[in-house]
């Protein structure tokens, strides 16, 4: 089942119950909160189901920051997940990559806002089949891509990513002032992401390669016009403050 979103080319994970493994834990990445910047990753799941071409879909996570407290959502996550509380010795020195490979019981449900499908985990339990669900290999880590953007300003245009990362992922509404960050990628190997999805390199790789053609475009798309000021507004946000600036 094929679900699509305002008519771009990605495909959500549909809505799923059953077996999954974990294929990867994403690098830590800035986001804007209300509480201050912040660091986050998210954890990916394949899941038993297959696409067309063969891979299987994948659902990502909510956001999580690195932290184990007792009141931290990851390691309410992690605790349903295992069936079980982490113990003292692995809450001294947990190492996220010890979770790819584990395989989970997941729900999977669609949220639909303004016209955009959102794949949601809203459950994370042991796996007690007795079948343990093992990674396809066709999924590449987010760590390990090749982040240099292939691009063109026309939209639909541009290399994808084969599978591996153009899957929507559910994310908090955007705050005032902050909605440059909910523009969706429409070009290049970072296809079917938001902007706050990318890392701060992947944004400036766009600024510099993709921007100025995009802007010399005679007949830009309504997508190309979207990006282009996301883009913009993203530069203006992250530029440095005259206390961070180097003096001469």
């Amino acid at each position: 089942m094929k679900i699509k979103a305002n008519n771009s080319n990605f495909e959500a994970c549909p809505e799923f119950t059953g077996k999954a493994v974990c294929v990867d834990v994403t690098p830590l990445r800035r986001q804007p909160s209300q509480f201050g910047e912040r660091d986050v990753f998210k954890i990916v799941f394949e899941v038993d189901m297959d696409r067309e071409d063969g891979s299987r879909y994948c659902v990502w996570s909510r956001n999580f920051t690195p932290s184990l407290n007792e009141k931290a959502n990851l390691r309410k996550f992690v605790r349903g997940w295992l069936g079980r509380d982490l113990t003292a010795p692995e809450l001294n020195d947990f190492d996220t990559e010890s979770l790819i490979g584990k395989n989970a019981q997941v729900v999977v449900v669609h949220e639909h806002k303004e016209g955009e499908t959102y794949a949601n985990i809203v459950a994370c339990t042991p796996d007690k089949s007795g079948a343990p669900l093992v990674p396809t290999g066709k999924y590449v880590r987010v760590k390990d891509r090749d982040t240099s953007p292939r691009l063109s300003p026309q939209s639909g245009e541009g290399e994808s990513s084969g599978g591996t990362g153009t899957y929507r992922r559910a994310q908090p509404a955007a705050a005032p002032g902050e909605e440059h960050n909910s523009v969706k990628i429409h070009v290049g190997r970072c296809k079917g992401l938001e902007l706050r999805d990318l890392a701060p390199e992947q944004v400036q790789a766009l600024i510099e390669k993709w921007l100025p053609t995009a802007k010399a475009n005679a007949k830009p798309t309504a997508d190309d016009k979207r990006l282009i000021a996301g883009l913009d507004a993203w530069a203006v946000a992250n530029q440095p403050k005259e206390e961070d600036e180097i003096p001469y």
